[in-house]
């Protein structure tokens, strides 16, 4: 009489953290946090110190550091509109969010994409910040607004460029390191390389 075989249980998988993935969230924080610490302390330092001074020259007849509040987007863009605050802070919401969700489903081979997403992030939050918390009065009426005072001229005897600050630095470095990735590497190497590898 045959015996039957006794079956072993099965044995749980565990999964372990993926270094890469690890690697790529340090770096997305890590630039974020960047990003967002200088531009909250620099500010501070214009809302400080030169909110009702005269602007303060650099390099002079090209780069000023020169107070503004910009009730609008980066760079001035939809300044003074009423409804630029609100929807603006449901953008940069939106845009953490979905940054947030590209950090864990991007492939890790190549750290510079997470760094661009730390960036957009750091610089989403830091004009956040002021769009919540600050306030001036335009006209007897008390606005909300964002803190900008690089002023740059590119061109002499050209208006200058409209005054931005160090989130909008972030974003537009973080918009033009993104797209390349985006473009190039956003495709696992694993699955190009299953893909050309030879059948067993």
């Amino acid at each position: 009489m045959s015996e039957t075989p006794v079956q072993s249980p099965p044995t749980a998988t565990v999964t372990t953290p993926d270094p890469g993935r690890r690697r790529a969230v340090i770096a997305a924080v890590g630039s974020g946090l960047v990003f967002l610490i200088l531009d909250l302390v620099t500010k501070s330092w214009a809302w400080n110190n030169i909110r009702e001074s005269p602007r303060i020259p650099v390099i002079p007849k090209w780069f000023y550091f020169d107070f503004s509040f910009n009730t609008g987007s980066a760079f001035g863009f939809l300044r003074g509109h009423d409804f630029s605050r609100p929807l603006f802070i449901v953008i940069t919401l939106a845009t953490v969010l979905y940054m947030a969700v590209l950090v864990r489903k991007l492939p890790t081979q190549r750290i510079y994409g997470f760094i661009a997403i730390g960036s957009i992030i750091g610089g989403a939050l830091g004009n956040l910040h002021d769009r919540l918390l600050r306030q001036m009065m335009f006209n007897g009426e008390l606005k909300h607004g964002v803190v900008d005072f690089i002023q740059v001229y590119y061109m002499q005897g050209s208006p200058a460029w409209p005054n931005f600050n160090i989130a909008d630095v972030a974003l537009v470095v973080g918009v033009i390191l993104l797209v390349p990735f985006l473009m190039f590497h956003a495709e696992p190497k694993t699955e190009a390389a299953a893909a050309n590898s030879p059948t067993a």
